[in-house]
């Protein structure tokens, strides 16, 4: 469990966590954050009301103070709460840390499954619909933080 430090008088601030089975990407204090969620994006400011949502494959944005992160995100759910915002997602990627080469065979290999006749058994179109979209995310949110 990790605890928020004391914030005695500074400007309202919030709390992110994004967290996947594998690790915890992100825990520190930020102003803003914004998410792709199940009923479109969605902004947090200091003070937002309390709410849940979904998260859908896309880009997560935040801030702290002049530094400005993206990272892709798939699905998951997000809560917010007394100023702390908790992303829980199957996986997520830093922009930096994002490998455009690699992304950009995965969506090749993706269009190739999907091309072929939906009638062949051995392809799960499903899988390769879900592998095409984050790999266009992927390469999005890369090329974007350059």
């Amino acid at each position: 469990m990790l605890l928020r430090a004391d914030r005695g008088n500074s400007m309202g601030r919030l709390y992110l966590e994004i967290v996947t089975p594998e690790n915890v990407l992100v825990s520190q204090e930020v102003d803003t954050v914004v998410a792709p969620g199940s009923e479109g994006e969605f902004g947090v400011l200091p003070g937002h009301i309390h709410f849940l949502s979904g998260i859908v494959p896309g880009e997560l944005r935040y801030d702290s103070g002049t530094t400005k992160e993206s990272m892709t995100v798939t699905d998951g759910f997000a809560e917010v709460s007394n100023d702390r915002v908790s992303i829980l997602v199957d996986a997520a990627e830093k922009a930096r840390d994002i490998d455009v080469e690699r992304a950009r065979r995965a969506m090749e290999r993706a269009e190739e499954r999907l091309a072929k006749d939906r009638g062949t058994e051995d392809i799960d179109f499903a899988r390769a619909e879900t592998a095409l979209k984050r790999a266009i995310i992927r390469i999005k949110v890369a090329e974007k933080s350059k």
